[in-house]
């Protein structure tokens, strides 16, 4: 006997990492993986979890990091958890790091976002209001600066900015596209992609004459305006120019590959080819490329 679509679409599940059954409360698991962590790098636990520290750690960080975006980009919803789960171990390890060291822990860790999240909502957990998201925004800086502001007293630094909090260590393209987004959210920005473009072909200008006239000290400076006002053009666009420079890089990638397989197709491999005819293997690469992601 058929069965109707409603009973159809009643036994049709949509695929789950872990049952409900099998997945228990969050705080259970995150107290589990504090534990495990502590369990290693414990007298008796890993040797090489032992050895660890803040500074040995940064890298695994920063990969985890990146694994994460690249894992949601695929799709892929078992490896965006699992790698979720790699980016949570670095906190937890970082925290068990310092616990050792009597300085704080995994619960003044979560402590300390939970308050801070409720302290920064004042539209959802106090009296205040929010019309959009950009209200959001403006009163999430101004509660910022106020807290630093406050830091700033209480610690005897030097008067607050707006820029505070903007970490140094970031690659370049992700500490320029938090400097001049936090610019903007008090007005300082363009009017339109068009200006911001306008800025684009006046440091291009620059440069073409230092490379003319100029020192490599210089040339080093006009690159680097240039590349913050790419920067720049990608944050008013909405797009984030670390993960778009990324993609760049893979699509170059793949056409580079392409072309050496092109190359050794014909009986060469790629350094052999004569300037002209790389060129040629390039646009047809970069024609199937895009043949190929039109039919996508």
């Amino acid at each position: 006997m058929k069965r109707s679509k409603k009973s159809a679409k009643k036994v049709k599940k949509k695929p789950v990492l872990l049952r409900k059954a099998e997945s228990g409360a969050a705080g259970e698991w995150f107290e589990r993986l504090v534990k495990l962590q502590a369990q290693l790098r414990a007298p008796n636990g890993c040797p090489w979890d032992r050895e660890q520290t803040h500074l040995t750690l940064r890298t695994y960080l920063i990969e985890e990091a990146y694994e994460v975006v690249e894992a949601l980009e695929s799709g892929d919803d078992t490896k965006f958890a699992e790698e979720l789960g790699d980016l949570l171990l670095q906190v937890v390890f970082h925290a068990d790091i310092a616990r050792g060291e009597g300085r704080f822990d995994a619960a003044d860790v979560i402590r300390g976002i939970h308050d801070k999240m409720v302290r920064r909502h004042p539209h959802v957990f106090g009296e205040k209001r929010a019309r959009d998201a950009k209200a959001v925004l403006k009163s999430w800086e101004k509660i910022k600066a106020e807290e630093r502001k406050a830091k700033g007293i209480q610690d005897g630094e030097k008067p607050a900015s707006l820029l505070d909090g903007v970490s140094h260590a970031l690659p370049g393209t992700m500490e320029g596209f938090q400097l001049t987004r936090r610019a903007s959210r008090i007005g300082f920005d363009w009017d339109s992609a068009e200006g911001v473009l306008e800025k684009l072909a006046e440091e291009t200008g620059e440069l073409r004459n230092e490379i003319t006239s100029g020192t490599p000290a210089r040339i080093e400076e006009e690159m680097g305006d240039l590349f913050f006002a790419a920067v720049n053009l990608a944050r008013f666009l909405h797009v984030d120019p670390e993960i778009a420079l990324k993609n760049a890089n893979a699509k170059f990638a793949a056409r580079f590959r392409e072309m050496e397989r092109l190359a050794r197709q014909s009986g060469r491999e790629l350094a052999d080819v004569p300037r002209a005819q790389m060129e040629a293997l390039w646009e047809r690469a970069k024609r199937d490329d895009v043949a190929a992601g039109a039919a996508r």
